[in-house]
């Protein structure tokens, strides 16, 4: 593989022209704040099927869940990379956790008018929030080293944006799936209706509101810690000039993998509980499917830390690749097989996921020096295909009455990952 060169500066800055901070204290943040944005993601796929049986939806419906969700990053992702460039990386990301807990605390109102429409403008809000912090900590984490480590670094910060995947869904089905009363929606109507829904739903605010307490806390001390970055800088652009980088086919092709990967891995993570259900594969009740979450989310926790070596020594884009390539087959084992099997594939893809992520991102980025926070934020504009795929997925599932046939999807976007990563196995060569 070739070595991506820069020259070190004598006064690094954290301006993404390729110097490095050596600051092992902002490293920890960083991660923290992966680990957070993580878990509060991963939750939508316990949110998932308590509101579908609150509201009576279908999966087209249930997945407008994860469209406000990732809307969000097509509506702040080029904006919030605008303030972080104005206001610094550490207030950036203070905007970005207290936009999260004003996300949190709007459903309250949402549970006590019991309305859909609600619960899913909250989550817009808290996305948004979400989508600013990741604009803060994907360039950031870059910074942090080496350029030659950064595939490397940027992995093992993922692993822990997967830890939180794993602990918070673990917590949530146990708190919110496990609620889940001995009647139904269906089976009732009018005050009675409303009544179950604004009940059932009380375990969903408490939920948040615990989050939205350490929200703040966090914030205070990345505010108080707002000025240990130094030497800060940006280069001045329009979102106009940002979306020239799309010019760059390396860059755009990324943004696509982007795109077509945060789709593939949230329609199967959504659909879990739902898979997990079907007589087909383990028959068995919302709690219990809800309790395997953690574990397509820890595959790729676990492949994260593997990957972080790997991809030291081999080419990221052969590793994305191969990874590509094993999440299809894995589909293509969980839909032609049953039971155990077609459960325990189904959850192995997400350690075929576990790499994808930062390595698009790092090889869509490379060799774009100063905008990096603009590359940064075209690729959280293009987690907007967490949106898209998953609504997809749900119609043709709905059009087919088969989860498995819906699954095709998501296997097709693996498929372009997959000549994305042949396509950019060489790095990008900086002077």
């Amino acid at each position: 593989m070739a070595a991506l060169h820069t020259q070190p500066a004598e006064q690094p800055q954290a301006d993404g022209s390729g110097a490095h901070i050596d600051a092992p204290e902002l490293r920890l943040f960083v991660m923290a704040l992966f680990f957070i944005f993580g878990g509060i993601t991963s939750l939508n796929d316990v949110i998932i099927p308590k509101l579908k049986e609150l509201f009576t939806l279908n999966y087209t419906e249930a997945m407008l869940v994860q469209f406000c969700f990732f809307t969000a990053y097509a509506v702040v992702g080029i904006p919030g990379a605008q303030l972080v460039k104005k206001i610094g990386y550490m207030r950036g990301a203070v905007a970005g956790l207290l936009t999260m807990t004003a996300g949190c605390l709007l459903f309250i109102p949402a549970s006590k008018s019991a309305t859909y429409p609600l619960f899913l403008f909250a989550l817009f809000v808290l996305a948004s929030g979400v989508v600013i912090v990741q604009v803060v900590t994907n360039p950031l984490i870059s910074l942090l080293g080496p350029p030659r480590t950064a595939h490397s670094r940027l992995t093992f910060a993922q692993a822990f944006n997967s830890l939180g995947t794993v602990i918070f869904p673990k917590i949530g089905a146990t708190l919110i799936l496990g609620s889940l009363a001995g009647i139904t929606a269906a089976e009732l109507s009018g005050p009675a209706l409303d009544a179950y829904r604004v009940a059932e739903t009380q375990v969903v605010v408490k939920t948040y509101l615990g989050l939205a307490a350490a929200l703040t806390v966090v914030a205070a001390i990345v505010w108080f810690n707002r000025n240990r970055l130094k030497g800060e800088h940006h280069e001045a652009s329009s979102i106009r000039h940002s979306l020239d980088l799309l010019r760059q086919p390396r860059f755009a092709f990324g943004a696509l993998c982007i795109f077509l990967y945060v789709g593939a891995e949230v329609s199967i993570g959504s659909l879990i509980v739902n898979y997990m259900q079907e007589p087909r594969v383990l028959g068995v009740d919302a709690g219990t499917a809800g309790s395997f979450i953690p574990y397509f989310w820890g595959g790729a926790l676990i492949g994260r830390f593997i990957g972080s070596a790997v991809l030291a020594k081999v080419s990221p884009g052969k590793v994305l690749a191969f990874n590509a390539v094993g999440a299809i087959a894995l589909l293509a084992i969980s839909v032609g097989s049953h039971g155990t099997l077609a459960a325990g594939s189904l959850l192995l893809v997400g350690l075929m996921n576990s790499i994808m992520f930062p390595t698009i991102f790092s090889l869509a980025s490379e060799g774009l020096g100063k905008r990096a926070a603009d590359g940064s934020g075209i690729i959280n504009v293009a987690i907007f295909g967490g949106a898209v795929i998953p609504l997809l997925t749900g119609g043709v599932a709905d059009m087919t009455g088969s989860l498995s046939t819906g699954l095709v999807l998501p296997a097709l976007c693996y498929g372009v990952i997959a000549i994305f990563g042949w396509y950019a196995r060489r790095a990008v060569v900086v002077a």
